[in-house]
């Protein structure tokens, strides 16, 4: 039998964009609600408190009225700090988007890792942890950046960005003691995928960059397997707040399937 039931990607912005590419090349059968909390945005500069408050509230009148099969909170700062909390006030899975710690350090052979992020993530005891359990052997450095949350925002919407903004981005990292090694990059905000040609560039030597994107695909794919889908799949983008949607950011939704845009 059909089941009309979507998946629902939440996200501050447009940076869990990142995450529904990969998901939707393994599950095209899937319908996706995409939710964007730009009355909220940005997260990665809100208090622990504000977020921990905001982002179970706001989850739980989306369940409701979207009746998803599972959530993925494709978001690494209110993964980080509000996942438990909405884990436990949902009935319903709910996928949550860590640094790719792990990866990065499986793939880095100078054992010295950078981890790009929001202020609020990169400073979370989590990261702590996961370097603790899959990075013992390595050099964890960390940046954070709100300002790149916002180029990522700028390009989606097609406006010009300078290339100096990403240059300070990626000085800002390799430019601590010890950045002169790192030769894996995690990308541990969602937006950041976004513009990885920019800071590939940036960097002035070759890096390796590494999100949880696909390996959030994979995990998705293992709790829907063996359901049933929609006969005719679709695709929503949902804003929380009133907002201008111009030619490029239409342009970039309908690539992704979301082919219907509405305010929450």
């Amino acid at each position: 039998m059909a089941d009309d039931r979507p998946i629902l990607m939440f996200d501050s912005g447009v940076g869990g964009l990142s995450v529904l590419g990969p998901t939707r090349a393994l599950l095209p059968q899937a319908s996706y609600v995409y939710v964007a909390d730009n009355g909220g945005f940005p997260y990665g500069i809100r208090s622990e408190a504000e977020i921990a408050a905001r982002v179970p509230a706001l989850l739980g009148r989306l369940v409701e009225r979207y009746r998803p099969r599972l959530v993925v909170i494709a978001c690494n700062t209110a993964s980080t700090i509000a996942l438990a909390a909405v884990r436990s006030a949902l009935d319903l899975p709910v996928v949550g988007t860590v640094p790719a710690i792990k990866p990065a350090a499986e793939q880095s052979t100078s054992r010295a890792i950078g981890v790009l992020g929001t202020d609020a993530t990169v400073r979370q005891p989590y990261v702590d942890d996961l370097s603790a359990r899959f990075a013992t052997d390595c050099a964890v450095l960390r940046h954070g950046s709100a300002r790149l949350v916002e180029l990522a925002e700028a390009r989606l919407r097609g406006q010009p960005t300078d290339p100096a903004d990403y240059r300070a981005v990626m000085a800002g990292l390799l430019g601590q003691p010890g950045g002169d090694r790192i030769d894996t990059v995690v990308l541990a905000c969602t937006h950041f995928p976004l513009v990885a040609e920019e800071l590939a560039a940036a960097a002035g030597r070759p890096l390796r960059f590494v999100d949880g994107g696909p390996g959030i695909a994979r995990r998705v794919a293992h709790l829907t397997q063996d359901q049933d889908w929609p006969a005719a799949p679709t695709g929503e983008a949902v804003f929380t707040a009133p907002l201008e949607v111009g030619a490029p950011l239409r342009a970039a939704l309908a690539e992704r399937g979301l082919g219907r845009i509405a305010i929450l």
